[in-house]
């Protein structure tokens, strides 16, 4: 058995005690090595479900965080994605596993850096950039599916823009302090929302966001 093999099965078992059901998002979480993105001095937690520093004043997502904005995003093989604040390049990897192609923007050059040498190492073709990610990445547009890993006052209108119809964009929407999670989904061009309460995230910052 590899390393931490063990402690993967307990979090997706944990996983699905919380209510993810989505088979494709427990299998990614069950295969992507989480302890190679967290900080060396938390590879001990790296399994618990908690967010960890990452530097910068950045956190790698809780797990349960992590599944549930996956899950509400209904991901599948060959979807494209774009992702708002890479990080520690995590929740990027688990929907690369799924099969998506990930797009992603990173605000902090030195946790950029980092996660694509995790990417290079790990085979995983995901593309990112350095940038302000509340104006997202036109070149690649539209995308099926946005998912944004950091709070903002509203939805950026550029976000909503690059998405294509029937697409679906999980941003966390509320003050600097405490957001709820909206899922909103692309329909006649305008977007219907549903929205979740119990998540805390770094606020997102940039043109179309907080300054």
């Amino acid at each position: 058995m590899g390393r931490f093999e063990l402690e993967r099965r307990e979090l997706v078992g944990m996983l699905k005690e919380k209510g993810i059901t989505d088979e494709t998002v427990l299998a990614a979480i069950g295969t992507v090595e989480r302890h190679l993105f967290v900080d060396p001095m938390f590879v001990n937690r790296a399994y618990e479900d908690s967010a960890l520093p990452i530097g910068s004043e950045q956190t790698i997502s809780q797990p349960f965080t992590v599944a549930f904005m996956s899950q509400a995003l209904r991901p599948r093989k060959g979807m494209k994605v774009l992702e708002i604040g890479t990080g520690s390049g995590y929740q990027a990897a688990v929907l690369a596993a799924i099969g998506c192609r990930v797009f992603t923007i990173e605000r902090h050059l030195s946790l950029l850096m980092s996660a694509r040498k995790l990417f290079d190492v790990q085979h995983l073709r995901i593309v990112a950039k350095g940038g302000d990610g509340s104006i997202g990445w036109s070149e690649h547009a539209p995308y099926d599916g946005i998912i944004v890993t950091a709070g903002a006052p509203s939805i950026p209108g550029p976000l909503a823009a690059q998405l294509a119809e029937g697409g679906r964009i999980v941003i966390p929407v509320g003050g600097m302090e405490a957001q709820r999670l909206h899922v909103a989904t692309k329909v006649n061009g305008l977007l219907q929302v549903e929205v979740h309460d119990g998540f805390k995230f770094v606020p997102l910052i940039g043109k179309n966001a907080w300054n």
